[in-house]
C-alpha cells in the first residue's frame, strides 16, 4: 500500500511505499476511495498547538513517524477479519474514527472520543491519506448510503463537530438566535446542522466577504464581518441584547472574545476551533453575567449515527467538497492553513 505520510514535523509528507495489512479478529482492512482534509490535520502537520503567550503544545511525544494522516474516511471494504460477522466484503462505508481503548469507564459510558488513551485513526493509528486503511472493528464502519461519495467522508469530521457541538445548546426558543463563527468547512457544517437542528434565527460571521456571501447563500439569516469594529454592536443591536449561543469554529483568541462578547446574559459560547491561543476574563464577569463556556471535541458514535440519519433525511444541504489527487496532501495542508478553502477537500487515491 502507498501512503502520504508525514515524516518530519512541518515538512511537506512523503509517498511511502509499506505492506497492506491483513485485518485479524474483528478488524477490517478497506480500500480508501475518498480521505478528507482536516484542519486538525495541519495542526498535526505542524507537530504542535498554539496555547497564547509563545507557548505550544507539542505533538512530538505523542506521535510515532512516519505517520499517515487523515481521519475523514471513506471507502470500499475488501477483506475481514475472522471475528466479523455484520460487514461484508464489497460493501462501501465510512469509519467512525474517534475510538478509545474500549476498556475505561468512559469508553463503557459510549463517549470513547473522551477516551484518554485513543486510538483514533489518523492521529495515533494510521489514517487515510493512503489507499488502503485498517480499522480496529466493524462496529465503526457506518452506511452512507444516499449521502453523496466524498461528501460522505466528511461528515466522520467535519459533521460530526459541528453537530456535536450543536448538541451542546441547550433550551432554544423560537425567539432567539444562534452565532455561527467562523465559515470554514466546519463552520458551513455548522450552519446547516444549525437550520435543520433549531427553529430560531441562524446567524453567521466571519472576516472573508466570499465566506460571508457562501453562508447567505447558505441560508444564513444575516452575516457579520467581524473586521469591521461596529459588528459587534450591531450584533448586540439587533438581537435585542445578545445572541443565545455562539459557537467559536475558529478558536482563536479575537473569535472567542467576539462570541462572549455578543452572546445575551444567560448564554452559551462553545468553543470548537483549534486556531490556538489563549482567553483571560475578569472572573467576576462569568457569574455577573451568568455566561458560560465549554468546549466541544467531535461527538460519540451514536451522535455520529444520529448525524446521518439527519443528513440522510435531505434536511441538511451539502456544503462545497473539492476532489483533489492524494499527491496533492501537502498542497492542500498549506491551502487550509493559509485559509484559501471555501468548503471541504477530499484526497482520492
Amino acid at each position: 500500500m502507498e501512503s502520504e505520510a508525514l515524516v518530519e514535523f512541518g515538512k511537506p509528507l512523503e509517498r511511502i511505499k509499506t505492506d497492506t495489512p491483513t485485518p485479524q479478529g474483528k478488524e477490517v482492512l478497506i480500500k480508501v476511495t475518498y480521505g478528507g482534509v482536516c484542519h486538525s490535520d495541519v495542526h498535526i502537520h505542524d507537530g504542535y498547538f498554539d496555547l497564547g503567550g509563545g507557548n505550544q503544545l507539542p505533538l512530538g511525544g505523542t506521535m510515532s513517524l512516519p505517520h499517515t494522516l487523515g481521519h475523514e474516511i471513506e471507502g470500499e471494504v475488501v477483506n475481514v477479519g475472522d471475528e466479523v460477522n455484520d460487514v461484508k466484503v464489497g460493501e462501501n462505508v465510512v469509519a467512525f474514527p474517534w475510538i478509545g481503548c474500549s476498556k475505561c469507564s468512559t469508553c463503557e459510558e459510549g463517549d470513547e472520543h473522551l477516551c484518554n488513551a485513543p486510538r483514533q485513526l489518523g492521529i495515533q493509528l494510521a489514517g487515510g491519506f493512503s489507499d488502503y486503511c485498517l480499522i480496529p472493528d466493524e462496529k465503526y464502519l457506518l452506511d452512507y448510503s444516499g449521502i453523496k461519495p466524498g461528501l460522505a467522508a466528511t461528515y466522520m469530521c467535519s459533521g460530526l463537530t459541528a453537530f456535536g457541538a450543536l448538541k451542546k445548546i441547550n433550551n432554544v426558543n423560537k425567539d432567539d438566535h444562534i452565532l455561527i463563527l467562523g465559515l470554514g468547512g466546519v463552520g458551513m457544517m455548522g450552519l446547516q446542522f444549525a437550520r435543520a437542528l433549531f427553529d430560531c434565527k441562524i446567524l453567521a460571521a466571519d472576516i472573508d466577504p466570499n465566506k460571508l456571501q457562501a453562508a447567505q447563500g447558505g441560508g444564513a439569516d444575516e452575516v457579520y464581518n467581524t473586521s469591521d469594529e461596529l459588528s459587534l454592536m450591531k450584533l448586540i443591536e439587533d438581537t435585542n441584547g445578545g445572541v443565545k449561543a455562539a459557537v467559536d469554529f475558529v478558536g482563536a483568541e479575537s473569535t472567542i472574545e467576539y462570541a462572549f462578547n455578543g452572546a445575551k446574559k444567560g448564554g452559551q459560547v462553545v468553543v470548537v476551533g483549534l486556531f490556538g491561543g489563549a482567553f483571560q476574563k475578569p472572573i467576576p464577569m462569568f457569574p455577573l453575567t451568568a455566561k458560560s463556556i465549554c468546549g466541544s471535541f467531535v461527538g460519540n458514535l451514536e451522535e455520529t449515527k444520529e448525524m446521518l440519519e439527519l443528513v440522510k433525511s435531505g434536511k441538511v444541504d451539502p456544503i462545497p467538497v473539492e476532489t483533489r489527487d492524494l499527491k496533492e496532501a501537502t498542497k492542500t495542508l498549506d491551502d487550509l492553513r493559509d485559509g484559501n478553502i471555501t468548503g471541504r477537500v477530499v484526497l482520492e487515491p
